[in-house]
C-alpha cells in the first residue's frame, strides 16, 4: 500500500469539515493500534552486519588498551562483555588477518604469556580509514550540525554523542580533532567523559536546515517544473495490512503540512498531530543521516529531551508502519527507515560506508590466506600418505620375495 501525493489528493472527502472527520482527526493518537509485522528482508539486513559488527567490537577493544597489546586471558574474562558466544582463540581463529599473537611477560618476573596485538594488515586498514574520515569531513560537520540544529536548545550532551557516534559514522576523535577545527560552527562545554560537557552550535547555516524530504521534493520540482510539496513516502510490503480506521488516520495524517524538524515547534502541543508530524520528521531525518538508515531505539530514546520525544516515543515506529520498521533482531529494538532498503539492501549507501568495505576486504583476505594454507597442508598430508603407501607396497613386496626364497 502506497500513498503517493496523488492517491491521497484523490482519497480525500470533499467535506473535510464535516463532524465525522472533524472527530477522527482529533482521536487520540495513542489510542490508534497498529500489530506489528515480521518483515524478514530488513531483518536479514542486521543479520547480514552481525559478524562485521562483532568483530569491530574486538579490534576496538584491542585498540583501546595501552600500546594496544593485551594478554589473551584478559580478553577472554571480557567475553560476555563483548557479547562473544566462542572463546577468543576460537574467534581469532575463524578471522585470522586481524592480530598477531606473541609471548610477552605481564610482568619483568611473570611467566611469558600469550599477548594480543593488532596485526600488520589491520593497521594498514586503520590508515585507509582515516584517509576516508578525511575525504568526507565535510559530510561529517554537516551531520553534526543538523544533530544540533534539530535539538530543542541548539544543544547536544557530548558524551551523548560519544555513544552513537558509530551509527553517524563519525570517527572515534571526532570531539578533540574535527570539533575544534570547526570553532565557526561548534564550541564544547566542558570535558567529555565526566557526563556534565555539551557541545553546542554556533552558526545556524540554512544549507543544513534542509531534511531529506524537502531535498528530495525541490529535486522534484526542479526536474518536472511542478511545485512538488515535501510529503512522507508511506509503503507497505505485499502481504502487510492495517485496518480500515488506521488506514483512514494515515490518510488525513499525510494530508497535514510537512513540518521541518529544523522548525521552531516550541508552540505546538506534546500530544498534538502536529507534533506527531514533527516528530515523524526528526525520527525519519535521524534515520537518513545514519549510515546504515536504521537506529536501536534504545539509543534514541537518549535523546528524549533534546529533541522532545514522549515517554511513548517508540509507539510511533509501529503506528507509522509505512515509514518505519522496527526489528527485533538480535534482542534489540532496532527503527529502520523502509524507503532506504529495497529487497534487504540499502538503495543508497552512505560514502562513509567505505570504511565497512575496506573492513570486508580485510576480512576476506584473511580467510582467503587460511584457505590456501589449509589447502596447501592436505595436498602435504596427502603426498605423505601416498609415500606411506608407497613405502609399505616396497615392504610387502621384500617380504614376500624372502618368504620365497626360504620355501
Amino acid at each position: 500500500m502506497h500513498f503517493s501525493n496523488h492517491l491521497i489528493h484523490s482519497l480525500r472527502i470533499k467535506n473535510q469539515k464535516t463532524h465525522g472527520i472533524f472527530m477522527q482527526f482529533k482521536a487520540s493518537i495513542s489510542s490508534l493500534k497498529v500489530a506489528w509485522r515480521k518483515d524478514p528482508k530488513l531483518d536479514q539486513a542486521i543479520e547480514n552486519d552481525k559478524r562485521c559488527k562483532q568483530c569491530s567490537r574486538i579490534v576496538k577493544e584491542v585498540l583501546n588498551e595501552p600500546g594496544q597489546v593485551i594478554p589473551l586471558h584478559y580478553l577472554e574474562k571480557r567475553r560476555d562483555r563483548l557479547r562473544l558466544t566462542v572463546k577468543i582463540k576460537t574467534f581469532l581463529d575463524l578471522n585470522p588477518g586481524l592480530f598477531d599473537l606473541y609471548m610477552d611477560r605481564v610482568r619483568p618476573k611473570s611467566e611469558p604469556v600469550t599477548f594480543v596485538r593488532p596485526s600488520e594488515r589491520l593497521r594498514q586498514f586503520l590508515e585507509e580509514e582515516n584517509r576516508i574520515f578525511v575525504d568526507n569531513e565535510f559530510l561529517l560537520v554537516s551531520k553534526l550540525c543538523k544533530l544540533l540544529m534539530m535539538s530543542k536548545d541548539k544543544v547536544v550532551s557530548a558524551d551523548k554523542l560519544v555513544q552513537v557516534k558509530r551509527e553517524f559514522g563519525f570517527p572515534n576523535d571526532f570531539l578533540v580533532n574535527l570539533v575544534p577545527k570547526y570553532q565557526e560552527y561548534f564550541k564544547l562545554i566542558g570535558e567529555p567523559g565526566e557526563g556534565r560537557s555539551f557541545l553546542q552550535l554556533v552558526k545556524w547555516n540554512p544549507e543544513f536546515a534542509k531534511s531529506v524530504i524537502e531535498v528530495r521534493a525541490e529535486e522534484e520540482s526542479r526536474l518536472t517544473g511542478i511545485r512538488t510539496r515535501p510529503a512522507f513516502n508511506w509503503k507497505l510490503p505485499p502481504g502487510f495490512f492495517i485496518r480500515k480506521e488506521v488506514r483512514e488516520w494515515i490518510r488525513d495524517w499525510m494530508e497535514l503540512p510537512y513540518i521541518s524538524p529544523y522548525a521552531d515547534v516550541s508552540h505546538l502541543d506534546q500530544s498534538s498531530r502536529e507534533m506527531e508530524k514533527r516528530n515523524v520528521g526528526v525520527f525519519h531525518e535521524l534515520l537518513s543521516l545514519s549510515i546504515y538508515k536504521r537506529i536501536p531505539i534504545p539509543i534514541l530514546g537518549k535523546f528524549s529531551d533534546e529533541y522532545r520525544f514522549s515517554n511513548a516515543f517508540s509507539n510511533v515506529f509501529t503506528r507509522h508502519s509505512g515509514i518505519f520498521y522496527t526489528s527485533l533482531k538480535c534482542g534489540i529494538k532496532t527503527a529502520m527507515l523502509r524507503e532506504a532498503y529495497e529487497d534487504g539492501e540499502l538503495i543508497e549507501r552512505d560514502p562513509l560506508l567505505e570504511i565497512k568495505d575496506e573492513f570486508l576486504k580485510l576480512l576476506a583476505e584473511g580467510h582467503r590466506e587460511k584457505a590456501e594454507r589449509l589447502r596447501l597442508q592436505r595436498e602435504m598430508v596427502q603426498e605423505d600418505m601416498k609415500m606411506m603407501a608407497l613405502s609399505n607396497n616396497d615392504l610387502d613386496y621384500d617380504k614376500c620375495e624372502k618368504e620365497l626364497l626360504e620355501v
